[in-house]
């Protein structure tokens, strides 16, 4: 995206969820301008919504080698205490 994206951000009425939507922002600079994608092959995450962030975020720590094995042991230790919880409930 170029420069100019960032001039129709600040003039765009909020979309969907009442909030600014980039893709509203690239569809008007596409009228302007061309406008370049690339086709990716591989996992998407919606880190706007707040379950994508986490999923996102998770899964690039696990991916890590420097973070894999901490973030492991405390999923695995977060997951047994959800479920001693539930099991006193």
């Amino acid at each position: 995206l170029t420069p100019a994206v960032f001039d129709i951000l600040k003039h765009l009425e909020p979309g969907k969820g009442d909030e600014i939507q980039l893709t509203d922002a690239i569809e008007r600079l596409n009228a302007q301008e061309q406008v370049l994608a690339y086709n990716f092959s591989g996992k998407r995450y919606d880190i706007g919504d707040k379950l994508g962030f986490v999923q996102a975020t998770i899964d690039f720590a696990l991916n890590r080698t420097d973070l894999h094995t901490d973030i492991e042991s405390y999923m695995k230790k977060t997951l047994d205490h959800l479920e001693k919880q539930e099991d006193i409930q």
